[in-house]
């Protein structure tokens, strides 16, 4: 009965983390870029009374299952799952997203690279193109102050319409990041990701070349949550949740009842 009782705590343990990932995700239902999360389990270690296949029965035939009792479950992991969002129309020429594979990659101010799929880019007071927490593109590139128009092309060519200039001036190319496991990447906040050892080292490209993603200017990439979806896994946690705390209380019960024996 004791191994119930854990057990059960170890469900809710699990359902709680559960919810709290559904939580993240619905929060963030209205964040470009923002992938969702999933919460994996596994069960726990069990006690063997009888290891399968070893047991004969009293004829002396050998028992094909064993006896073995769960300990319960636990979390595993949370993964990240990088679904292409559905693609929102903006006007804006500098709002660009990534159709496809890839991150675009953004230099911290200690130098390290940071890496987004979230396309909100900016000028800043010195023309760079920056994400609205004021990184900078990588490779920087420079607006004019007197350019009139900015265009992105798909493959990720930057230009700009200068007074004087009878074509549009090449300000820089924008490169996409690609990763072995983009699962394995951290989570920063602010709609970042940093590389680590499970991401494996990054594959700088331009867009629409060796498998990364090509570039729609005038448009953001939406946040890959799907509400249905999380509600209905929310009322799945939230009735194994139930469940288990009502086994805690019936085996309660039980041992109650066996103390007044």
């Amino acid at each position: 009965m004791f191994r119930a009782l854990w057990s059960a705590a170890s469900g809710m343990e699990s359902q709680q983390s559960n919810l709290e990932v559904i939580s993240n995700n619905l929060s963030n239902v209205n964040t470009m870029g923002y992938k969702r999360q999933r919460a994996n389990f596994q069960d726990l270690m069990y006690q063997t009374i009888i290891p399968p296949g070893e047991a004969s029965s009293l004829e002396g035939n050998q028992v094909p299952t064993g006896y073995e009792v769960g300990m319960g479950s636990r979390l595993a992991s949370i993964q990240k799952v990088f679904l292409q969002g559905s693609l929102r129309s903006t006007g804006n020429p500098l709002d660009l997203a990534i159709e496809g594979n890839g991150f675009f990659v953004l230099r911290l101010p200690d130098g390290r690279k940071a890496y987004t799929r979230d396309g909100t880019f900016n000028i800043d007071g010195k023309g760079q193109l920056v994400n609205p927490d004021g990184l900078t593109l990588d490779p920087r590139i420079v607006v004019p102050k007197n350019a009139k128009t900015i265009h992105v092309s798909r493959s990720g060519e930057v230009s700009a319409t200068v007074p004087g200039q009878t074509k549009p001036v090449h300000l820089g190319q924008i490169v996409l990041a690609q990763f072995v496991n983009p699962a394995g990447l951290t989570s920063r906040g602010n709609n970042i990701f940093m590389e680590t050892g499970a991401s494996g080292r990054p594959t700088l490209s331009n867009p629409s070349i060796n498998g990364a993603g090509h570039l729609q200017s005038g448009f953001l990439e939406a946040s890959n949550v799907n509400v249905a979806e999380e509600l209905v896994n929310m009322v799945i946690g939230q009735r194994a949740y139930q469940m288990d705390t009502s086994i805690i209380r019936t085996v309660n019960r039980l041992l109650g009842y066996t103390a007044t024996i």
